[in-house]
């Protein structure tokens, strides 16, 4: 039909605008969080970027459900807006026709929204603990941050450098403060880089520097000037893959596993198609408005009922997590509950716009008389 051709393109182009807003949101809102974890030394910063994409995708499944519920929201509130729906009521037709072009708009979508939940999303949080971790697993003079400082992985050693540069950890004007049992030590080098020694263990060589020994505040302080001096480097196990979150499970693994935690993540997946589903269905008897009257009211409601439903599904998840609650009685009753209203919601509405109530229907029937189908516009 001409009309479903031309609704799948307006829903296509809103989509779209939509899509491009939130997502925009959400990248800018990520890469000024990464940025400030790169800039406290937390993460490396040749990392950001991966991170960043990392965690779009982790958000991808809420801006898509979003998206196609305000999508659907936008293209009915227009067409009452411009009295189509007025045309639509005349002609016979009734709210439910829209079902079926909405619902190819909206199953695609669906689709994709199963798929980065159950396999995507896992991924990229475990992508993303993988490079964490790696971070924090490498030498001490690996992690600093030019002109911060930085403690030891030990706690009793601190690092400052203005440079570094290369793959082999070479630093340059480098400051190294330690304590011990033996007092505190302070060098100062130009330059300085960690070797390895066929044993394994790695060494801070400094050359050109001074090694101030001695207690602070009292005069007893032994200065050393050197042209090469090492120091012992803290390093840690460089095998990944350690505790990971059950959030970064692999769906295939995580229907395999029991408990309470296993159970509150696979309500989780399990939601986010369903939500996506059922929002754009609640928006077309959500989206009347009066052709006189504004239309951000039903954005405004749009958005309230948007994030009570995935505060709710995530009160559920919390709640099957903790042991509170059973996950058989506790995944389907929240969205069997909106299901019945979007219905409910779909009957008062076809009922305002026919007034083909059967009361009205058995009242013309018993005066011998046909009911005259007529459009109201409120």
């Amino acid at each position: 039909m001409i009309f479903q051709r031309a609704l799948q393109r307006e829903l296509a182009s809103a989509a779209g605008a939509t899509f491009t807003v939130l997502f925009s949101l959400i990248v800018t809102w990520t890469l000024i969080t990464i940025l400030g974890r790169a800039a406290g030394g937390k993460v490396a910063s040749s990392d950001v970027v991966a991170l960043i994409a990392f965690a779009a995708l982790n958000y991808l499944p809420t801006v898509l459900i979003l998206t196609s519920f305000i999508s659907v929201l936008m293209v009915v509130t227009r067409s009452y807006r411009d009295s189509e729906m007025v045309v639509w009521f005349a002609s016979g037709l009734s709210l439910a026709r829209w079902l079926r072009p909405v619902l190819t708009f909206v199953l695609p979508i669906v689709l994709l929204i199963g798929v980065l939940s159950f396999y995507a999303t896992p991924w990229a949080k475990q992508k993303s603990s993988e490079y964490s971790e790696r971070f924090q697993k490498r030498e001490d003079l690996q992690q600093v941050s030019p002109g911060q400082f930085r403690e030891s992985a030990s706690a009793n050693r601190i690092f400052f450098v203005e440079g570094v540069s290369g793959q082999s950890a070479v630093v340059h004007n480098v400051f190294v403060n330690t304590v011990d049992e033996k007092g505190t030590a302070t060098v100062v080098a130009k330059e300085g880089v960690v070797t390895t020694t066929p044993e394994g263990d790695r060494f801070l060589v400094l050359n050109n520097g001074r090694r101030y020994q001695g207690t602070p505040g009292s005069a007893d302080v032994q200065t050393m000037e050197f042209e090469r001096y090492s120091m012992r480097v803290a390093s840690k196990s460089q095998e990944l893959g350690g505790a990971r979150g059950v959030d970064a499970m692999p769906s295939a693994e995580l229907f395999k596993g029991t408990g309470p935690i296993i159970h509150g993540e696979i309500l989780w997946r399990v939601a986010l198609p369903i939500t996506g589903l059922l929002l754009p269905l609640l928006a077309i008897p959500l989206g009347f408005v009066n052709p006189r009257a504004g239309s951000s009211t039903n954005l405004i409601v749009a958005v309230l009922v948007f994030f009570s439903y995935i505060n709710l599904v995530k009160v559920l998840e919390a709640s099957v997590r903790q042991g509170r609650l059973k996950f058989a009685l506790s995944w389907w009753p929240l969205h069997v509950g909106l299901a019945v209203l979007v219905a409910l919601l779909f009957i008062w509405r076809q009922n305002v716009n026919h007034r083909y109530h059967p009361l009205v229907l058995w009242a013309a029937i018993k005066r011998g008389k046909q009911p005259a189908r007529e459009a109201s516009v409120k």
